[in-house]
């Protein structure tokens, strides 16, 4: 399939421009989790060992959509619908461990204790593509209902807590690299607004557990 026609088909297709996007959030979080994971052994920090192990979570996670949605393909529907459920599943369980991971990172970012080597201008540069993302992800949110495949509505669901960690940690570096008053006042505020994403990414995440168990068992009655 030439790339005009994969262009054509995600014009087309919701679902479609999903999975590839999805494709390649995977490598870039690949690279992520390669990154955070070097420099938090060579270096032993904390922020960068514990943000590697989410971006592994998440790596793993985007994978078995991504293989389950593949081979699914090739399958009769019967067969597939199965296959993607139980994917589905699987993930959604995975999906409560990677809120779980965030833990670590967010009590650092509470406490102001990730490492921050930006200057202004390059947070203000994560501000603009941190701003983009989450509205991407909101607007993939509110079609998440629109798909009847079960592994796009997760894979939406993911993108939306993603979207999340990364204005918890742009809140954080804008922080530290401002030069006005004394940071430490801005702790509870810190802690407040990350609590409350940390909190709407962990309900999603049971909100998306409890529709497949209703779905599953829907399907086993039918």
């Amino acid at each position: 399939m030439g790339l005009r026609s994969l262009l054509q088909r995600g014009q087309r297709n919701d679902d479609f421009r999903t999975f590839a996007n999805s494709g390649v959030s995977l490598l870039i979080t690949m690279a992520f989790a390669g990154y955070n994971g070097f420099l938090g052994i060579a270096y032993g920090s904390p922020w960068h060992g514990s943000i590697g192990v989410y971006y592994c979570l998440l790596a793993v996670l985007r994978s078995v959509i991504l293989l389950a949605e593949r081979k699914g393909r090739t399958e009769d529907k019967l067969r597939a619908d199965g296959r993607r459920r139980r994917a589905f599943m699987l993930c959604s369980i995975l999906l409560l461990v990677l809120n779980l991971s965030l833990i670590g990172p967010l009590s650092l970012l509470v406490r102001q204790e990730k490492d921050v080597n930006l200057t202004l201008i390059p947070a203000i540069a994560m501000a603009v593509y941190a701003f983009y993302k989450i509205t991407l992800a909101a607007v993939h949110m509110a079609q998440r209902r629109r798909s009847r495949n079960c592994l796009v509505r997760l894979l939406r669901s993911v993108r939306f807590i993603d979207a999340l960690v990364s204005i918890m940690t742009l809140q954080n570096t804008l922080i530290m690299v401002s030069n006005t008053g004394d940071k430490q006042t801005l702790l509870p505020l810190t802690a407040i607004t990350s609590g409350l994403m940390w909190l709407a990414a962990a309900a999603l995440s049971v909100s998306s557990l409890v529709w497949g168990v209703k779905e599953n068992r829907g399907a086993v009655r039918g």
